[in-house]
């Protein structure tokens, strides 16, 4: 297992991340799995043994029985595994009971550490932006906790980058804990992160962890062109994130995937993981799993070094088109691009 700093914090966490989305399997998550506790105690297992030190939940998911199973789980090995977990979405019908503001976000925390069954959060992560609350309340809420000893490290999810800047300049100017990491949605078929989140990222030092690098499974080599949906799988189930813009590309991409895992012996699944590991920025993926084989065949991922040829060959059939302001960029500002603007730029200077 290889292991990468945690943006501009002195913290090492493993490339590969064990994803909890599917311990619990209760209400609106069903559909993504239905893990118990000794199944979830077999893949914790699994992935400590292949050098994994960082699993990932929420409070959110399946009603808070996702940190239950992650805290019975990794009972009496804490020491093992490092622990994030998010805050933001609705734990009960109050009119409080949502949000980022000091109220919800201190007892949000509260109700996670007695799930958990721990003293402390390694990452504590703002799943969402709270457009009402402001920044600065929830800031000053996370640099309480963190001075409380109640969380080590703080970071954001599914922020917009101008968002994301907000909160680091208000960090800054304020003194106040500053985001170490964001998880964001990034795969070969979404790869919107790249116009403005992952040049941040490298601009501000921060960790990108990615949720769904496999795209809800589309990317996992059991979806194929004109094909309906296989049975047991989320998709069937009804699970519709990530949205599929353009089937036709999405099997573009999947055609090529299909080709480099043949002429590697691997999987497409390991093949789509490992192009995102050469990603600029990105320091862990989030894997989750339905099943002990799913997890075994995606932890082997980390092993997978592809060539430039093959990144190459996946970066052309899934590369985006640029938005303005960038195509002018590309255009007019080649001789002055930083590493933040080169990480998107960079492709597109030699069609310009």
């Amino acid at each position: 297992m290889k292991y990468r700093q945690l943006g501009r914090s002195g913290l090492r966490v493993s490339v590969l991340t064990m994803g909890a989305l599917t311990f619990g399997g209760r209400g609106v998550f069903a559909p993504v799995g239905s893990t118990g506790l000794a199944e979830a105690s077999r893949q914790v297992d699994r992935a400590l043994d292949a050098g994994v030190n960082l699993i990932d939940t929420a409070d959110a998911y399946s009603g808070g029985a996702s940190e239950e199973i992650v805290g019975q789980a990794l009972k009496g090995r804490w020491d093992r595994m490092l622990i994030a977990t998010k805050a933001r979405m609705p734990t009960g019908a109050g009119p409080n009971d949502a949000g980022l503001s000091r109220y919800h976000l201190i007892d949000a925390c509260e109700q996670s550490l007695r799930r958990l069954g721990t003293d402390h959060i390694d990452l504590y992560q703002m799943h969402v932006w709270d457009g009402v609350t402001p920044v600065e309340e929830t800031l000053s809420a996370l640099d309480d906790l963190r001075q409380a000893g109640k969380i080590r490290y703080a970071g954001c999810s599914n922020y917009s980058s101008w968002h994301l800047m907000k909160a680091l300049g208000t960090s800054d100017r304020l003194g106040l804990t500053r985001f170490v990491s964001q998880q964001i949605h990034y795969s070969l078929q979404s790869r919107e992160a790249e116009y403005e989140l992952v040049p941040a990222a490298i601009d501000q030092g921060v960790g990108v962890l990615v949720w769904s690098p496999l795209a809800g499974g589309l990317l996992s080599g059991k979806y194929r062109r004109a094909a309906p949906s296989p049975t047991g799988t989320r998709r069937f189930a009804g699970w519709d994130e990530p949205p599929i813009r353009d089937e036709g590309a999405l099997y573009d991409i999947v055609d090529v995937l299909d080709r480099i895992s043949r002429q590697r012996g691997a999987t497409p699944a390991q093949v789509a993981l490992a192009w995102l590991l050469t990603r600029p920025a990105v320091t862990s993926l989030v894997i989750g799993a339905r099943t002990d084989d799913q997890l075994a065949e995606n932890l082997a991922a980390a092993d997978l070094d592809l060539t430039m040829d093959e990144c190459a060959l996946l970066g052309e059939v899934s590369t985006p088109p640029l938005l303005y302001p960038y195509w002018h960029q590309a255009k007019l500002a080649g001789d002055r691009l930083s590493p933040a603007d080169e990480s998107l730029l960079h492709p597109y200077l030699r069609r310009s």
